[in-house]
């Protein structure tokens, strides 16, 4: 049986997993870091965990000499060191901040956590070799992680599993402070914001980063693809390829230009979108609705 390698790298990108930079250090002192999203576990005694990197990278001849690799755990603001290691470059570790783990792997400052590796095994796994190390040392910063899913970057948000008044009559006396913190709100209204949207956005069958990308090509012109990748919290190399998706779903052409097939799917989008905003915000009038969305901007800005 065959596959559209394409398709089955889209459907394999329905499983959300941490974002990682894979370090080592080479007995000349050549420093490599790949991101990757394919760590896992694999034994808790001996502790043994798992990465993989396609075989024709150029980073592969350091980590096949080198004794030891390290695994750096991004945390959820860190995005942009995650994109530096997903793309060549001369010298990757140009103004990143590092100190030196087990073997010299370096390791990367302010992560949610890291695993120092010993190199134990080496697999052949298909277009990649499968990396496994034998952990000697780890770090746990308890910071936010960064995900990845459907082609895009997401933060987590943890289910509190807090029942509702209706549900639970003593929830107003043992939630009080609870239901008094505007980041456990925030919390609760993203999450049932995203169970209610994102399926209506599914139904289009666009992937979260594929529908995206077509949101904001709708809402720019001549737009090149570097524009494009900053302009969304999307790996490049997810840019590309969500981009050649969209060409092959004939909703974009070269130019990146929106077809009439891809102005009709961009405005479902929209009206979705804007019907999610009608449905959360019908008891407000319009000027309160206003005074809202300046209030993130302002929010947004200070964050920012």
């Amino acid at each position: 049986m065959s596959f559209d390698p394409k398709e089955f790298r889209r459907c394999l990108g329905n499983f959300a997993t941490g974002v990682t930079v894979i370090t080592a250090k080479s007995a000349d002192g050549t420093q490599v870091g790949v991101t990757a999203n394919s760590f896992n576990s694999v034994s808790l005694d001996p502790p043994l965990i798992l990465w993989s990197i396609v075989k024709t990278s150029s980073s592969y001849a350091v980590f096949e000499n080198a004794d030891h690799f390290s695994v750096n755990i991004l945390a959820a603001d860190q995005i942009d060191l995650s994109n530096n290691f997903a793309k060549p470059s001369e010298d990757k570790f140009a103004n990143i901040e590092t100190r030196n783990g087990v073997g010299g792997a370096p390791l990367l400052t302010n992560t949610a956590a890291n695993f120092q590796c010993e190199k134990y095994q080496v697999i052949d796994g298909g277009d990649h070799w499968i990396m496994i190390g034998k952990v000697v040392a780890f770090e746990n910063f308890g910071r936010a992680p960064l995900l990845y899913v459907q082609g895009s970057y997401a933060g987590a948000i943890p289910f509190t599993g807090a029942k509702t008044p209706a549900q639970n009559v003593a929830s107003d006396k043992t939630l009080a402070r609870l239901h008094d913190s505007a980041i456990y709100l925030m919390h609760k209204v993203l999450q049932k914001v995203q169970e209610n949207y994102l399926p209506k956005q599914s139904s289009t069958g666009l992937s979260t980063s594929e529908a995206r990308l077509l949101l904001v090509l709708s809402d720019t012109a001549g737009i090149t693809i570097d524009d494009l990748t900053n302009l969304v919290t999307i790996p490049s190399v997810d840019v590309i390829d969500g981009v050649e998706s969209l060409k092959g779903f004939g909703l974009i052409n070269s130019d990146l230009e929106l077809t009439d097939k891809g102005e009709e799917m961009a405005e479902r989008l929209w009206a979705i979108s804007n019907q999610q905003q009608s449905d959360i915000f019908a008891n407000l009038k319009e000027d309160e609705l206003n005074s809202f969305k300046q209030q993130l901007h302002q929010l947004l800005k200070q964050l920012s």
